[in-house]
């Protein structure tokens, strides 16, 4: 035994233990999905709902924390419209918002989605806000000439300035002649109206979710689902990306880079992937690219050697992978994922073996996958 696959070995042992223990645990914690908001006519009565409710709130004390008709800040007033007009609860945090939403341009926004600002030296996402359209829009501001709940408007130098990007709460909806109770109709529609307030072809501000930078890392354990006899983890599966946010091409896209390092305790080597990915949000992606295999490559089938070529390959990996909810902290967001992949083995042996050369191609890993946004 060389002493790569003795370090390999503890690897294999110690994800085996420790890994799985947490991925079972946050996957249990974490089973739920985004609010229920539905679609068609029944996204346009949600959306004049969440607006009806939030106009309620005008000059609601700002307090910090607060969530409550007797003050809010300006996540707690945004959960508190949700929650109240349809009983859906939405993250709690700033952070937590901005990752929960589609991001889309802001000139896609419409009446009911929300909108994010940086207001502080952190350049971080620090305050949120509900769009009223034609770049109108309600919240809970903390400092100023008037705080607590009140309106805004992108047009405004300083809201220009700190604004950072929109987010769906709701699929598109048809809002011609949108008709909000406490608010004039002329107030509410697209951007740039005639009644909006802004000269007739004002562009919306820049959209600072338009070219973001993230970068990233992940670790999984890879289970053995075919081979008979063999260990519940056969290896580990890791990556770190490189990704870009851009809407230049007429939707949202995020594009990446990986590097790939994985262990497969089955086949007996190490691999390194190195993958290009595409996908319209950090929630799903797909991923391809050539692999350096390092190691013999076989798997024990009834006790006897199967062999394996072509592990080196310009097109050695393919796969998807899925990461349907995060937990935002200051330290990015945590997501449990999982990925399906499949690697270009063929047999050396002869005879025939489905179990065991489906195994030899086929990865499924479930992990932790790190993200933060630096750009």
């Amino acid at each position: 035994m060389t002493k790569f696959s003795v370090f390999a070995d503890i690897i294999y042992i110690a994800l085996n233990r420790l890994i799985l223990t947490a991925i079972l645990i946050l996957c249990a914690s974490g089973l739920f999905a985004a609010a229920p908001l539905a679609g068609g006519d029944s996204s346009l009565d949600a959306r004049r709902k969440v607006l009806n409710t939030a106009v309620k709130y005008v000059d609601t004390p700002y307090v910090h924390g607060g969530i409550s008709g007797s003050g809010v800040d300006c996540s707690g007033f945004v959960y508190l419209s949700f929650k109240e007009a349809l009983g859906v609860s939405l993250p709690r945090t700033t952070t937590g918002l901005h990752s929960w939403v589609e991001k889309i341009p802001s000139d896609k926004a419409q009446p009911g989605d929300i909108l994010f600002f940086k207001t502080d030296n952190t350049g971080n996402i620090s305050h949120v806000a509900i769009y009223l359209g034609n770049g109108r829009f309600i919240h809970a501001a903390s400092a100023g000439s008037k705080t607590g709940v009140k309106y805004s408007n992108l047009s405004e130098a300083y809201y220009s300035r700190a604004f950072a990007g929109a987010g769906r709460a709701f699929p598109e909806a048809d809002v011609d002649n949108f008709i909000l109770a406490g608010i004039v109709p002329e107030e509410t529609g697209s951007w740039g109206g005639a009644n909006s307030g802004l000269p007739q072809g004002t562009p919306p501000p820049s959209d600072a979710s338009n070219g973001r930078l993230l970068i990233g890392a992940a670790l999984a354990p890879t289970w053995n689902g075919f081979l008979k006899g063999g260990d519940f983890v056969r290896g580990f599966s890791s990556f770190v990306h490189l990704g870009a946010e851009t809407h230049s091409l007429g939707r949202r896209m995020v594009f990446g880079v990986e590097l790939r390092p994985e262990y497969d305790g089955a086949l007996g080597v190490f691999r390194l992937p190195v993958t290009l990915s595409w996908g319209p949000n950090e929630k799903i992606r797909i991923f391809a690219g050539p692999v350096f295999s390092f190691g013999d490559p076989s798997i024990n089938v009834d006790g006897e050697e199967r062999h394996y070529s072509g592990g080196t390959s310009w097109l050695g990996s393919i796969g998807i992978m899925a990461a349907p909810f995060a937990f935002t902290t200051d330290a990015g967001d945590f997501a449990p994922y999982l990925e399906a992949a499949w690697q270009h083995y063929y047999s050396d042996s002869s005879g025939k073996n489905a179990n065991a050369d489906f195994s030899a191609g086929f990865r499924f890993s479930t992990g932790i996958r790190w993200l933060i946004q630096v750009r």
